[in-house]
C-alpha cells in the first residue's frame, strides 16, 4: 500500500514540474494554448498506458499506477482548464471562450481514441 502512495506521488512530481515547465515555455495571449496541449497531450498518453497494461503483462499495475494517476494526473488540469473558461467569460471572449471548451472536449476524446487505438488494435 505504501508503494502505491510512492509511486503516485513520485509520477504526481514529474506531471506536476512538467505541467509548469509547459506554461512556461507555451504562451499564447489570445487563447489557453498551454493548457489545451498539456490535456490534450494527458489524454493520449493516459489512453497510451491504458492500452499498453491491457495488452503486456509487463506493464502492471505499479506502471499504471505511476504514469495514469501519478504523471498524467499531476501533468493534467482540468481545474485549471475550469478557471480559463470563467476567466475567458468575465472578459466576454465568449467566441473564444465557446471555441476552448469544444476544442478541448474534442481533441481531448481524439487523443485518447487514438492512443488507446494505437496501443490495443496495431500489432508491434
Amino acid at each position: 500500500m505504501i508503494r502505491n502512495f510512492i509511486l503516485v506521488g513520485l509520477g504526481g512530481m514529474i506531471g506536476s514540474v512538467l505541467r509548469y515547465l509547459a506554461a512556461l515555455l507555451i504562451k499564447n495571449p489570445n487563447f489557453p494554448l498551454s493548457t489545451f496541449i498539456v490535456n490534450f497531450t494527458g489524454s493520449f498518453i493516459i489512453a497510451v498506458v491504458l492500452g499498453l497494461s491491457l495488452r503486456n503483462q509487463w506493464f502492471d499495475q505499479n506502471w499504471r499506477l505511476f504514469f495514469a494517476t501519478g504523471v498524467c494526473g499531476g501533468f493534467t488540469t482540468f481545474s485549471t482548464f475550469s478557471v480559463e473558461c470563467v476567466q475567458l467569460i468575465q472578459q466576454q471572449r465568449y467566441g473564444v471562450f465557446a471555441a476552448y471548451v469544444l476544442l478541448s472536449i474534442a481533441a481531448g476524446i481524439t487523443a485518447t481514441f487514438t492512443g488507446f487505438y494505437l496501443t490495443t488494435h496495431l500489432k508491434y
